[in-house]
């Protein structure tokens, strides 16, 4: 095993854990597997382009550290906020609002396999080594990541601090990054203790799931957040009026030591606040070590594989699958396949961002019209059609529909009394439009026909018979693979047919457009539209078997 760098800088430190009753050596071999183990784990930022290869397993890549740059990056953003303007108060309020909405999503999303580790119990436990030095060995474990993750976070911010507003102002930044590092990992504890004092496991590993997803698309949104940024200068212009509410809110804590300790504020409020900075990370620190015992014995939850319990039968997706499926084969697919994307976690990592996108790319368009015109221009003008964006997720889940953690029971659906795989098909795709696209749809819908008015509705109905005709077309010229059947982490070379597939969206985005140039030449393109979704869904799977 790897003599890691950070383990000969934790040595300087052995006399300090031999103090506290800790068996160094042994804490040390353990954290040394630890650190070995991690590095074959590839961080939720980099899921989606992560592909297995012996290349890549001989040299057990860090990925961990190979992610850091994504995380300086993040961090260029809160640069601004650091160096325009002089008003301490606001600008960090707005710098720890990022950080500690980074480390705490980051320290869900990536490090909850850290926190929550429970597999080195049965084996160190029955052995000699004492419940203290495991203890011990998982707070250095997690240490040593928040360590990282904040780091590269914070060191543009803080270079900038130095240059713009001196050493002092680094200094308070650097200790009040230390106690809220502090209060998101126990703010974090909290919530896990709190999910598994009610619930089992199973509900803690939906959540993670959830976050790593949100992260995703923080981190692919935040570029576009970041390069905006430089253009706001006038924003730190604002009076910071106090009220009891902001006393419930970390960040403004935050905020207060820079102009108490640099503006020289003494107003009650600032005072408050920056003695809260302080005594809340101390006494929540406290109440965590508290409360490990009961926290180490909810943890054992985790080892429960059971499920919320079985849906009662004929719920939603049999209510609808009646409306949209022709036959009881077909909606036999349909439940099953809306079960599939409801409950497999490792599916809705790989497809869910995609969503995110899809409902944040049209808005993100829209405010580039904003910057080249004035609003009533955009409101009067056709940016509505940028509602087309909310299709770049059909291609891309899609292709992953043919994918699965439990892939291995496609055997199933070979041995089934069909003479053809259309039922399944068909099935499956009208899952994936009612549970996942339809919601992204109507919610973008709805709000740019509170944007632009009422007029925009027959385009949003030409929008929606679009992306069903778009659906099929996707899938036939994507591989027609059984749902579900494959692993994922194999054969995942269709990405690059994937472009195609974007560019034919251009076309029907230009179609749309020239038909709004004509008189009722929407409503003509609207007939179309149903007359060939009427065709392909009817035709377009005669051909497929298993």
């Amino acid at each position: 095993m790897n003599d890691f760098r950070t383990l000969r800088v934790l040595d300087r430190f052995k006399p300090v854990f031999e103090k506290l009753g800790v068996d160094y050596v042994v804490m040390r071999r353990i954290l040394q597997v630890k650190l070995t183990m991690d590095r074959r784990r590839v961080p939720t930022v980099f899921n989606a382009s992560h592909k297995k290869s012996g290349r890549n397993a001989e040299r057990e890549e860090n990925f961990f550290v190979k992610s850091l740059w994504i995380y300086v990056l993040m961090g260029l953003l809160m640069v601004p906020f650091v160096i325009l303007g002089d008003h301490y108060m606001f600008q960090m309020i707005l710098v720890f609002s990022v950080l500690m909405f980074m480390v705490m999503t980051s320290m869900i999303s990536d490090f909850s396999t850290v926190l929550l580790d429970i597999r080195d119990k049965p084996i160190l436990l029955t052995r000699p080594v004492a419940a203290r030095t495991v203890s011990m060995a998982k707070a250095v474990h997690v240490g040593i990541y928040l360590t990282f993750l904040t780091a590269a976070l914070t060191i543009l911010p803080l270079i900038a601090g130095a240059v713009w507003h001196g050493i002092g102002f680094t200094a308070i930044f650097l200790i009040e990054i230390i106690w809220m590092v502090v209060l998101v990992l126990v703010l974090t504890a909290m919530v896990y203790l709190l999910i598994l004092r009610f619930f089992d496991g199973e509900k803690l590993k939906d959540l993670i799931n959830y976050v790593q997803i949100v992260l995703t698309v923080t981190m692919s949104v935040g570029y576009q957040i970041a390069i905006r940024s430089f253009e706001f200068s006038s924003i730190f212009k604002v009076e910071f009026t106090p009220a009891w509410w902001q006393f419930l809110i970390p960040p403004i804590w935050f905020g207060a030591p820079f102009e108490l300790l640099l503006h020289g504020q003494r107003d009650i409020h600032t005072v408050a606040f920056s003695l809260m900075t302080l005594v809340i990370p101390i006494l929540a620190l406290l109440t965590y070590i508290r409360l490990m015992p009961a926290f180490e014995r909810g943890l054992q939850k985790l080892s429960y594989q059971g499920g919320s319990g079985v849906k009662a039968k004929g719920g939603w997706s049999g209510r609808v699958g009646l409306l949209v499926c022709r036959n009881k084969e077909e909606r036999s697919f349909f439940q099953f396949a809306s079960s599939m994307m409801r409950n497999e976690r490792e599916f809705k990592l790989k497809a869910y961002p995609s969503l995110g996108f899809s409902i944040v790319f049209p808005f993100i368009f829209l405010v580039n019209q904003l910057r080249a015109g004035d609003w009533s221009q955009v409101t009067h003008g056709r940016s509505y059609l940028m509602v087309y964006f909310t299709m770049i997720v059909i291609p891309t889940v899609v292709m992953q529909l043919r994918y699965s953690g439990a892939y291995k029971g496609g055997w199933l659906f070979k041995v089934v009394p069909l003479r053809s795989a259309a039922p399944y098909f068909k099935g499956t795709l009208k899952a994936f439009i009612i549970r996942l696209y339809l919601p992204v749809y109507l919610l973008v819908g709805v709000i740019f026909t509170l944007l632009f008015g009422l007029r925009v509705i027959p385009d949003l109905i030409a929008v929606l018979l679009c992306s069903l005709l778009y659906v099929v077309l996707c899938w036939m010229l994507l591989s027609k693979k059984l749902p579900f059947t494959e692993p994922f982490g194999e054969k995942q070379n269709d990405s690059i047919r994937v472009i195609p597939l974007l560019l034919l969206l251009g076309v029907f985005l230009g179609l749309h457009f020239a038909a709004t140039l004509l008189t009722y030449g929407v409503y003509l393109y609207i007939a179309v539209l149903l007359l060939l979704n009427l065709w392909i869904w009817g035709r377009g799977f005669r051909r497929v078997h298993f």
